[in-house]
């Protein structure tokens, strides 16, 4: 079979092209990521399909992924090694210009380095960073991913929007873990007992109602504080429950002082309010929550005079 000079040339062209070392590197390069890249997706795939634990899951997706990169990097290296010596003045000069232009992303490269191995926060951490509360859901090499708390839904609950933040951000302001080295928070509620009423009973079932509500917590946080006093320069500070009282001009005033595991804050304070309203109510009036509602019963009569 005869072929045509036209068909000649374009196979001349594309055989002269390909002989070019440069050009060759270059199919070479391609080729090769791409092999990575389809290896490495289905090895992840199958590796993390057997892996049943989230966390774990995650983790394995994301040193997956990194080591991809390092494989595709390594394999650039290697097919134009030849050609680093030419262009390092090169890069040295583009360095530069290349650094100054992205120095929010090398800035936020650095942030995920110091969140990697300094212990700022991991994923499943509830965090507060620049004024956004939320769990951490993902931490990328430029961007920590947060699933939104509160805003215009009261209590520790998803909002539904989900967060983006420079990893930079860790450089500039301060970042609050709520779980970081210890789990559980310390909470407050404040309950107002009127005036004469059985004061000792009142402090009876407050003490009683936060013991059983919040009193599985307690040997739990404080083998966790026991961690953080001999991390860190801190004192010994008490997790038992505390009831403490003040009296002002409207009514007493009980403060009931507990730890919370930091998931379980609004279920828990739910829960005490409706286990201290039910054993108020048992008391027979002994005790009686007080109230600053106010009503008007009557206004006097007004008279309107039209003078002349």
């Amino acid at each position: 079979m005869s072929t045509s000079p036209q068909d000649e040339t374009i196979e001349g062209h594309v055989m002269r092209l390909l002989s070019d070392p440069i050009v060759a590197k270059l199919v070479a390069a391609v080729v090769g990521v791409l092999v990575i890249v389809v290896i490495v997706r289905f090895a992840r795939r199958a590796v993390v399909a057997r892996v049943e634990n989230v966390d774990t899951r995650y983790r394995m997706r994301k040193l997956m992924t990194f080591a991809a990169y390092l494989l595709a990097l390594f394999y650039l290296v290697v097919v134009f090694d030849y050609r680093l010596g030419e262009l390092s003045v090169v890069f040295g000069v583009a360095g530069v210009g290349i650094a100054f232009a992205l120095q929010e992303m090398i800035a936020s490269i650095a942030g995920w380095v110091a969140i990697s191995f300094g212990g700022f926060y991991r994923t499943g951490d509830r965090v507060q960073l620049g004024g956004i509360r939320g769990d951490v859901i993902d931490i990328g090499v430029l961007r920590t991913t947060l699933m939104e708390l509160g805003q215009w839904v009261n209590g520790d609950l998803y909002n539904g929007r989900v967060v983006r933040i420079a990893n930079s951000f860790v450089f500039k302001e301060p970042v609050f873990n709520y779980s970081g080295d210890f789990e559980f928070l310390w909470d407050e509620i404040t309950v107002p007992i009127r005036f004469g009423s059985d004061r000792a009973e009142a402090r009876r079932i407050l003490e009683v109602a936060v013991k059983d509500v919040a009193g599985d917590y307690v040997d739990s946080a404080r083998e966790a504080w026991r961690g953080m006093v001999s991390k860190f320069r801190i004192e010994n500070a008490s997790v038992d429950p505390l009831v403490t009282m003040v009296a002002n001009d409207n009514w007493i005033e009980f403060t009931v002082r507990y730890v919370v595991y930091y998931r379980k804050r609004r279920l828990t304070k739910d829960q005490l309010f409706t286990r201290i309203l039910d054993d108020v109510e048992r008391t027979g009036g002994r005790v009686a929550l007080a109230s600053a509602t106010f009503e008007v019963v009557g206004l006097p009569p007004i008279e309107l005079r039209n003078p002349k």
